[in-house]
């Protein structure tokens, strides 16, 4: 390898939900922060790939294509087994790595992937309803419209946090300057007191979608099953659209915890390849420094490709150059070294060519020109 650079492999855009206002913000961003090679990574779209090839073409950034599911792994949620959700057993998330750009999914895939996505919209509308009667039976003087949010806020994808952040605005417009009036009211909604400074955009619509939108809260809508394709469908789909289907690890969580699956790494590996999955990624902030190495390294070390990336699918904003639980400065000699070989791997995949060597060209080619 010639040389190392950074690499954020998993960005959300506003094709889903991201932090950023657009596309041209996150890459704007990146290039500032030094990141060279870049991947977009929506919920069920790749409609952002189009103008994410092209911006980043004009900052001398390279692009890697990419999507996320969440599906349903049946035999382990019939064993009660947690994968990479840790609160639901059997929900895995996965992503598919280097999809061929222009986009070539068609015929069957291209309906499930159409399906799967009306399902998750339609649950969304479904919590948007529910909202609304809480707004009435509060006297509110506002409802949502669901159609204008989707116009207004979304490039397509509905996510609860999209109902979030609109609730945000709403209440912000009813009530302009007035803090306490915002307070007074959200609680009233909440049937609890704020915990979050109502300047604090991001933080308040956090706690609005926990308090209203996830399991136990007024407007919660439980996902229909038709929401979860099987993993063999979503592997099959990303591969038929040219990528690598990729298991998203969780690793340690804040108190050094790991879900069932991914407790025992080796374990964990051989039932991966058995399923055909031979990409990983890590979101790096979830992790310290110590397990990341040591779970990057050996996935690497037994055939892996292995990625990094920070999601922004939060309203929080975050840097793009990585960095770790425990080590706000970035990333470690090691796991830079991790990542670019990985993403290496994914530009050669994604360009038609098999080595690392080969993809760095690639990348090299379009950073430098």
């Amino acid at each position: 390898m010639k040389t190392v650079f950074d690499v954020n492999a998993h960005m959300h855009t506003p094709y889903s939900f991201s932090a950023f206002t657009d596309v041209c913000q996150a890459l704007d961003m990146a290039a500032a922060e030094g990141v060279k090679v870049v991947g977009i990574n929506d919920f069920y779209s790749m409609d952002g790939y189009h103008e994410w090839h092209d911006e980043c073409a004009k900052r001398s950034l390279y692009p890697l294509f990419n999507i996320e599911f969440i599906s349903l792994w049946q035999e382990a949620q019939r064993d009660g087994l947690r994968i990479n959700d840790p609160n639901n057993p059997g929900r895995t998330y996965l992503s598919g790595k280097g999809l061929t750009y222009p986009v070539i999914l068609s015929g069957k895939e291209a309906e499930q992937l159409a399906a799967v996505k009306a399902e998750s919209n339609l649950q969304v509308a479904r919590m948007c309803e529910k909202l609304n009667d809480l707004l009435d039976a509060h006297k509110a003087g506002f409802r949502l419209d669901f159609d204008e949010l989707v116009r207004t806020l979304t490039r397509g994808s509905m996510r609860e946090r999209h109902l979030a952040k609109s609730l945000r605005l709403a209440v912000e417009s009813k009530f302009g300057d007035d803090v306490a009036g915002i307070v007074q009211f959200l609680e009233e909604l909440c049937g609890k007191p704020l915990k979050s400074d109502p300047a604090n955009a991001a933080a308040l619509e956090n706690e609005l979608r926990g308090n209203l939108l996830k399991a136990g809260g007024a407007a919660f809508v439980p996902e229909d099953p038709k929401a979860f394709l099987p993993m063999e469908t979503v592997c099959h789909i990303i591969e038929a659209a040219g990528g690598m289907p990729t298991y998203p690890f969780l690793a340690d969580d804040a108190k050094g915890c790991f879900t069932d699956f991914e407790g025992d790494l080796m374990r964990a590996a051989d039932t991966l390849k058995r399923q055909g999955i031979h990409s990983v990624e890590f979101i790096t902030t979830r992790n310290t420094t110590a397990v990341l190495e040591q779970y990057a390294g050996w996935l690497e070390d037994e055939g892996f490709v292995v990625t990094f990336g920070s999601e922004h699918n939060t309203p929080s904003m975050e840097p793009i150059r990585l960095r770790t639980r425990d080590h706000v400065e970035g990333l470690s000699d090691r796991l830079r070294e991790i990542n670019w070989r990985g993403a290496c791997l994914v530009a050669a995949h994604q360009s038609g060519k098999t080595t690392a060597d080969e993809g760095e060209e690639v990348i090299l080619k379009a950073i430098e020109g």
